[in-house]
């Protein structure tokens, strides 16, 4: 699984209709309005790194509203969920 985080600026009198297009986008999985430089932040979700161009420059650099964007690809994920998941044995809580 590849992981990105696409930072996204885009024309202010569209944020939510903008939103909600990248968000029906196959791969990926959230977006959030945020505060600071950019507007929104998508997170792509994919099988291979091929399928990054399917979902952000073939599709989502398009969406009506989009003006510019910044990707950045996750290398490895340090958060309590995924170390629990790892040390689990596998007993419910």
């Amino acid at each position: 699984m590849v992981t990105a985080f696409v930072l996204i600026k885009t024309d202010a009198s569209r944020i939510p209709e903008t939103a909600e297009e990248i968000s029906e986008i196959p791969g990926i999985s959230e977006v959030y309005s945020v505060t600071g430089e950019w507007d929104l932040i998508a997170i792509a979700r994919v099988a291979k790194h091929e399928d990054l161009a399917d979902a952000i420059a073939d599709k989502l650099s398009k969406v009506r509203g989009v003006v510019h964007t910044t990707t950045q690809i996750a290398f490895r994920a340090y958060s309590q969920h995924d170390l629990d998941a790892a040390f689990a044995l596998g007993f419910d809580q």
